[in-house]
């Protein structure tokens, strides 16, 4: 079991958080957690879930959440980026000698395509970069 329970609990979801206060119910033996608010990391906003009420420690928490998710999200991209490119050599090495005739018949195109869309993402943006680049030199 946890040792130290956090009042506050975030859970991640796309562009945010739900947050969850933290209740120790001894008395049953398990954690309550009741919806407090949500967090917008785009806008960098939040608010309560209905009725609720914001304590100015759970507004410090959650603003201190905020800064810190924003100031790590760029480091736990590439992070992801670098884990992509570890998924797919270890994906050419299955495919190369482990993978069955059946196995890549079930994967072949969805890798295809999926590799289709990130190399053509890749040359626009390199294509980009490197006409900035051009243009700044020139002028």
């Amino acid at each position: 079991m946890i040792s130290a329970l956090p009042e506050l609990y975030f859970r991640l979801r796309d562009n945010g958080a739900t947050v969850f206060r933290m209740a120790d119910d001894a008395r049953n033996g398990r954690l309550d957690m009741t919806q407090i608010a949500t967090v917008n990391l785009r806008s960098g906003e939040y608010k309560a879930t209905g009725d609720k009420a914001l304590s100015e420690a759970d507004q410090e928490a959650i603003k201190a959440w905020i800064a810190d998710r924003q100031e790590s999200l760029p480091w736990r991209r590439l992070d992801r980026a670098m884990q992509v490119i570890e998924d797919i050599n270890q994906t050419a090495h299955w495919a190369q000698t482990e993978a069955s005739d059946k196995d890549l018949e079930g994967v072949a195109d969805a890798l295809f395509l999926a590799m289709h869309d990130l190399r053509q993402v890749l040359v626009r943006k390199t294509a980009d970069r490197v006409r900035k680049e051009t243009k700044a030199a020139k002028d």
